[in-house]
Formats: C-alpha cells, sequence, structure tokens
C-alpha cells in the first residue's frame, strides 16, 4: 500500500496542506511557544522568570511526569496494534448503528485517530500503524502534522471527546464521515521537559471534521481526505 509521497513528488510534502488539520488548537499553542522561542532566541534574551514565555490563555508553568504506556489495543483482522500512554484517554461518543459498513467505518477512523496520536508519542511521522488508515493527500499531510510536533520536541497529553457522528456510505465502496472533537482538556506536552502548556477553553477548542473514505481490498476504511474547522457552532455545547 503506497500511503506516502515519493521523494519526486515534493509538491503534497511543500505545499500547505489543505487536509488533515487535526486539532488546529493544539498546533496553535505549539506555534505561539516556538516562535516566542525564536524570539528570545533573536534577541539573545533570556527570561529567568518565565513570564515571557507565556501567551495569553496559556499556562506553561504546569509539568507532569512521564507516563508509563497502557497496554496495546489488541489487533483485529491484522490491524496494528496501538500502543498510547497512560496520560492520553479518550471517550468516543458514536454508539454502533447496527449497520455492517458504518459500524466499520467507526471502527476504523476512531483506530485512525490513535494511530495518529501513537506517531506523535512515538515522534516518528513515518509510524506504520497510521499509514495503515491513510492514503494520499491524506497521509502526506498527516506525515507533515506528525513533523510539526517531532521538530518542536513536543507530544500531546490530556483527554479527548469525539462525538456527533455522521456516517453515509455510498454502494461504490466510498464513505463521508462528519464528527465533533472536545479539545478542552488536551494540551501539548515538551518532552525534554514534561512542561504540559495549559490553554483556557474557548469556541475554537469545538472542532468539526469531515472526511473522505474508501474501503481498500483488505476490507479498511482508509481516509482520503479531511479536513476540519475550529469553534464549529455544531460541535460547542
Amino acid at each position: 500500500m503506497d500511503n506516502v509521497a515519493s521523494p519526486k513528488d515534493k509538491s503534497r510534502l511543500t505545499q500547505e496542506p489543505t487536509v488533515i488539520r487535526r486539532r488546529p488548537a493544539l498546533l496553535v499553542a505549539l506555534t505561539l511557544t516556538a516562535t516566542a522561542a525564536l524570539t528570545l532566541s533573536a534577541c539573545g534574551g533570556e527570561d529567568s522568570s518565565g513570564a515571557n514565555d507565556k501567551s495569553a490563555g496559556a499556562d506553561t508553568s504546569s509539568t507532569t511526569p512521564s507516563a508509563a504506556p497502557s497496554a496495546p489495543e489488541p489487533s483485529q483482522d491484522g490491524r496494528p496494534e496501538i500502543e498510547l500512554p497512560a496520560d492520553l484517554s479518550y471517550t468516543f461518543e458514536w454508539p454502533r448503528t447496527g449497520d455492517k459498513d458504518k459500524d466499520a467505518v467507526l471502527g476504523d477512523t476512531e483506530q485512525s485517530i490513535k494511530a495518529v496520536d501513537s506517531a506523535i508519542v512515538k515522534q516518528d511521522a513515518l509510524d506504520s500503524a497510521y499509514l495503515y488508515y491513510y492514503e494520499g493527500e491524506a497521509a502526506a499531510g498527516t506525515q507533515k502534522f506528525i513533523q510539526n510536533y517531532v521538530d518542536q520536541k513536543a507530544g500531546i497529553t490530556g483527554s479527548y471527546r469525539f462525538y456527533a457522528p455522521e456516517v453515509v456510505v455510498d454502494d461504490d465502496g466510498t464513505a463521508s464521515f462528519t464528527y465533533c472533537e472536545d479539545q478542552g482538556k488536551a494540551y501539548v506536552k515538551y518532552l525534554e521537559t514534561n512542561e504540559v502548556r495549559k490553554t483556557e477553553v474557548t469556541a475554537k477548542s469545538y472542532v468539526i471534521y469531515h472526511a473522505s473514505l474508501k474501503k481498500n481490498s483488505e476490507g479498511v476504511w482508509e481516509i482520503q481526505d479531511i479536513d476540519s474547522q475550529s469553534g464549529s457552532a455544531k460541535c460547542r455545547p
């Protein structure tokens, strides 16, 4: 399965991706910290009080010890095992529908989300587990998304909630899936210091996703394209 852009096909990796905008609020926090660090470095200054290392709505004073990994989730039908640390938790409020194909879309999407997070934790932008669930442009965009965390030596921690699923499966083996994510209790964690960057809950903490999937020859619902919008009125409480 060819999930990653070849070295000759540089356009998908060098252009700003239009797919895989998972956890945009977390990436904003990550980018703000990186920008602040670069600014301090350029000025040759150092603030021992740490006051200038905070942006509005963010608390960088919290630290947490590295969490031991949880037991890998058992693989199903040849799907990869996914190992995540104990400081990451998930709530998927999308009960099974009773429709075989729709439930398969729900199950594979749940695993794809965890697989991306596992790659972030491992600091491996080419981890095979997430590549199992992503194809084409979605795979290339996901690689760049994970690499952003790797470059900043950052991980993730906290709890994630997914809800309001809407699945449509077509006769041609394709599907569309819309769902919401609550990022209010999810944070960036810097791996060298175990510092957790806590941010306030705002409208942008609620994100809506639109995914296009296709069932491959092995029966896996692969994500072909995914986009998101933070602050979605549909997802806000």
